[in-house]
């Protein structure tokens, strides 16, 4: 099976290496479009261009609106030779183990299944925190945690993209959801990777902007904190263009004061919603 990445950024300077890098050696092709960043992130899109050569395909595109990059997601798919993609946003990471066994997956059981369906650490605050399953309100096949579709067939027929940005979906040529086709055509593989959502993705957003821009994304919260002896993502400890921000940042004061404030808020609307 030939397995090819859907990435659609703008302004991701933060984690862009990482997420590319933390995938690079386990698929056949890398397809980037940027909409229009204006931090570093073309600049660091490019060093990874320089590492990998043509297994790269990037593209530099204008400012999208919400059901323009659906659009934009089309033009993908149709652009996609692979049998199979795997969506990667520009602040997920992946394991070295992880990877490798979502594409194992693909490989033994691609021609019996039309998508993956992955779970992910759903970081809040910094790369220490995360927050809990039992917060996610996604459901896929009973279980409810932080979990999305991550990896699809490209032989669906009619598969297509709906609905504007951010909740746009794949779905067949009657209109299906690939989480709603027969639960048979799926497989939910135990292979998780870091999503950074809710922590600042770029140097030039500040944090109000950002929760403006990106639907009020941005967080101040106090997660769970992962144990001392947690292993991160390899890509993590390897060698980085100078560029490149590291991840082992730490929140000062003034957020960890706001953050206990809004989380003790946060937990009586949850409490009191369910």
């Amino acid at each position: 099976m030939t397995i090819s990445t859907h990435t659609i950024v703008c302004n991701e300077e933060r984690y862009i290496w990482y997420s590319l890098m933390s995938v690079a050696n386990y698929v056949e092709k890398l397809i980037v479009w940027d909409t229009g960043s204006t931090d570093s992130t073309v600049e660091i899109i490019k060093e990874v261009e320089k590492k990998l050569g043509d297994k790269l395909e990037f593209r530099q595109l204008g400012k999208v609106g919400p059901s323009e990059l659906t659009e934009l997601r089309q033009k993908m798919l149709a652009a996609t030779k692979s049998d199979w993609f795997i969506i990667l946003d520009g602040d997920e990471v992946w394991w070295d183990s992880s990877i490798r066994k979502l594409v194992k997956t693909i490989n033994r059981d691609g021609e019996k299944l039309n998508c993956l369906v992955s779970p992910y650490y759903n970081l809040i605050g910094d790369i220490y925190h995360y927050q809990e399953d039992s917060i996610s309100k996604y459901v896929i096949d009973g279980r409810k945690g932080f979990l999305n579709i991550r990896a699809v067939n490209t032989k669906i027929p009619g598969l297509n993209v709906v609905n504007p940005y951010p909740k746009e979906a794949y779905v067949n040529e009657n209109g299906i959801f690939l989480q709603e086709m027969p639960k048979k055509e799926r497989k939910l593989v135990e292979a998780k990777y870091l999503h950074f959502t809710h922590l600042l993705r770029s140097g030039n957003v500040s944090k109000n902007s950002e929760a403006t821009l990106r639907g009020k994304k941005y967080k101040y919260e106090i997660g769970n904190e992962f144990p001392l002896d947690f292993y991160y993502p390899e890509v993590f400890f390897r060698e980085r263009p100078n560029n490149v921000n590291s991840v082992w940042e730490i929140n000062d004061a003034g957020y960890y004061l706001r953050a206990n404030v809004e989380t003790a808020l946060r937990k009586l609307k949850r409490k009191f919603m369910k």
